[in-house]
């Protein structure tokens, strides 16, 4: 359970006694990896030296062999490890990887950015209380960095990764687009120039709704995308079936797809 060395998650030199069970384990989540229950990390109070096994109040520094239990410890979260430039956030309640000046704590966000964000981005109140909506574990204390996309909204940055690599390009809960698509886009127009519908469907169109700029706008129909007249963005959602300007008709085809990427 424990090592000279710690654990998977920390480098340090003690046993966190936890404060609810009694029982001494490396760290908070090697203790919720084990038990039915969480361990409080803010109420632990004793830790046990991996070196000479003497139990005592929560420091730095072994009291009897004078090991030290982290190059980086935190009196407050009781975090020991290896020097990652952390710092405590106190808005936040918890450490983060710094250094500390290249971050920001946004009030109306609750969570801190990078400094190029600052005056950047798009606030959401209390975004990071909220669960990554790809994999719903917590996001405000995950030990994995989060990633803030255009629309504000926040998943970690391995679900961000992996839904790229999938070829997901929107926002799961606002459906706005994930990044900046215009090279995409500019693609997609030369595409359809050169992929000239069937003549039947020459001049079919159709309402959409664009989910990056909320426009709702009529657009000339074609398979491989709908343009928004609004921004020229291709990440619309169909609303209602074709219609045909020459006959002033709404005629539903119901082999048309409702969403088009």
């Amino acid at each position: 359970m424990a090592s000279p060395v710690g654990c998977e998650h920390y480098v340090r030199g003690c046993l966190l006694k936890a404060p609810c069970c009694g029982k001494l384990y490396v760290c908070r989540l090697c203790h919720d990896a084990q038990e039915n229950h969480p361990m409080d990390r803010f109420k632990v109070r004793e830790v046990q030296c991996s070196k000479c096994n003497t139990l005592q109040q929560a420091q730095k520094t072994c009291q009897q062999c004078q090991l030290q239990f982290g190059e980086y410890y935190c009196d407050i979260c009781h975090l020991f490890d290896k020097d990652k430039k952390q710092y405590h956030c106190q808005p936040c309640g918890i450490c983060r990887i710094g250094p500390s000046e290249k971050y920001f704590h946004c009030d109306k966000c609750n969570l801190c950015l990078a400094q190029d964000l600052r005056g950047n981005h798009r606030c959401v109140e209390n975004v990071s209380r909220q669960n990554c909506p790809v994999c719903m574990e917590d996001i405000h204390t995950s030990r994995i960095g989060a990633h803030v996309l255009p629309c504000g909204h926040l998943l970690h940055k391995t679900c961000f990764d992996d839904m790229v690599k999938t070829g997901v390009h929107r926002c799961p809960l606002c459906m706005r687009s994930a990044w900046n698509l215009d090279y995409h886009w500019n693609l997609l127009d030369k595409e359809i120039a050169q992929t000239p519908m069937p003549s039947e469907y020459q001049d079919a169109t159709v309402q959409v709704i664009c989910h990056d700029c909320q426009t709702h706008c009529t657009v000339p129909f074609h398979v491989l995308g709908l343009k928004c007249t609004g921004c020229g963005s291709y990440n619309t959602a169909q609303d209602g079936g074709l219609m045909w300007q020459q006959e002033g008709q709404n005629l539903q085809d119901e082999g048309e797809p409702e969403q088009q990427d």
